[in-house]
């Protein structure tokens, strides 16, 4: 979004930005139609898969696949960060489960020091992920980047995806395309402007 106004507001008409956040630098590589974009392809970094690194608090050599009991419910979770830690879970329609109330006890689970975003996710097919986000110290959200391509990551490491395919990842706020190789993830999404106005102060 914030590469859609800088290129349409004209601040820097370029095709590749450089973009600073909390976790780094993001390359935005913008696609445009008559004169605005419309998509926008961001290297979002190499996922990190290390527990202590995550942060979580597994063992093992990567968090994939690890048993924990939630609310008296085992779940199986795989734990990726891409910048900020996620726990990713694989089940059933994502619609079904009741978010506001499981989502805070993953988040404070003991095993995430730093808590975590949670991300249930149903495989449709093996290139199609249906996608539900709780995220720490927000609550449920339409729609996360990070927790999109943490899903992809985890999917490709459970078997489900492969590697180096596009898989559409389908959010509550819209899809996002992500793409994940040893070199990194690419995350593609559309960015539309709702409204413009002025702000006096």
């Amino acid at each position: 979004c914030v590469a859609k106004y800088v290129y349409d507001s004209g601040i820097a008409k370029k095709d590749v930005l450089h973009i600073e956040t909390k976790s780094g630098i993001k390359i935005c590589r913008v696609h445009v139609e008559n004169g605005e974009v419309t998509t926008v392809t961001v290297d979002m970094g190499k996922a990190e898969l290390v527990p202590a690194k995550i942060p979580v608090d597994f063992p093992s050599d990567t968090a994939v696949k690890e048993k924990i009991t939630v609310l008296d419910k085992e779940y199986e979770v795989t734990c990726v960060s891409m910048g900020n830690p996620h726990c990713v879970i694989f089940g059933k329609d994502p619609d079904t489960i009741d978010l506001e109330k499981i989502g805070p006890h993953f988040e404070h689970f003991e095993k995430f020091p730093e808590r975590i975003n949670t991300e249930f996710i149903e495989v449709l097919d093996n290139h199609t992920l249906k996608m539900r986000v709780w995220e720490r110290g927000s609550g449920e959200t339409m729609a996360c980047g990070t927790g999109a391509c943490a899903s992809a990551v985890a999917a490709c490491l459970n078997g489900y995806c492969r590697k180096g395919e596009d898989i559409t990842v389908k959010l509550r706020g819209g899809d996002l395309i992500i793409n994940y190789t040893d070199d990194g993830v690419q995350m593609t999404g559309s960015a539309d402007t709702v409204f413009t106005g002025i702000v006096e102060i």
